[in-house]
């Protein structure tokens, strides 16, 4: 005999899809956010990771400079002092210049030549003095003239003024000092 359902089996059959597609769409959007949530964890956690390396570098860029800032000043020292030995050395090579200076002032000073006064400034010397006349003077600057260590004389003035009984000639002579003497000495 055949068996006739009169159940509403439709209605119970689309219900039951209704409900599998509703399980089916929430499994899909918890599936769905826990995919986003651990891609957004993911990427946070990769952010993370590089701010902080980032936060390293900055802060190792930061050393560096102070680092940096420090040798600067060391080197600015360095150069100072450098400077400071440069000149030191300089002025102990001048040291014997003016000793010869004044022997060779006073070995080529003729007689009845007689100095007043001495000015330097680096290689060019001002000569003051007396002498008995204005011959003398011109002696004076011929054997400064055949020095090895004194050159390049000049009369800057020669004033004859009488001084009681006798004339004198007042002189203002500039001279150079030679560095090639002073070279040609140590060198024997």
């Amino acid at each position: 005999m055949p068996s006739i359902n009169l159940l509403p089996w439709r209605e119970a059959e689309r219900k039951k899809r209704q409900r599998d597609f509703g399980v089916a769409a929430g499994g899909t959007v918890v599936a769905a956010i826990a995919v986003v949530m651990a891609t957004i964890f993911a990427y946070s956690q990769m952010i993370e990771n590089q701010e902080a390396r980032n936060k390293r570098l900055t802060d190792e860029i930061v050393e560096l400079e102070k680092s940096i800032t420090e040798i600067d000043g060391l080197e600015r020292q360095k150069e100072r002092l450098l400077a400071r030995m440069e000149i030191i050395e300089q002025l102990q090579k001048s040291r014997p210049e003016i000793v010869h200076l004044f022997d060779e002032l006073v070995r080529q000073l003729p007689e009845g030549v007689y100095l007043t006064g001495m000015n330097q400034t680096g290689a060019r010397v001002e000569v003051r003095g007396v002498a008995q006349s204005s011959t003398r003077v011109s002696a004076l600057m011929r054997q400064i003239d055949a020095s090895d260590w004194l050159g390049d004389p000049e009369v800057d003035r020669v004033e004859t003024k009488q001084s009681g009984a006798s004339r004198q000639a007042e002189f203002v002579v500039r001279l150079k000092q030679m560095r090639s003497g002073a070279e040609g000495e140590e060198a024997e």
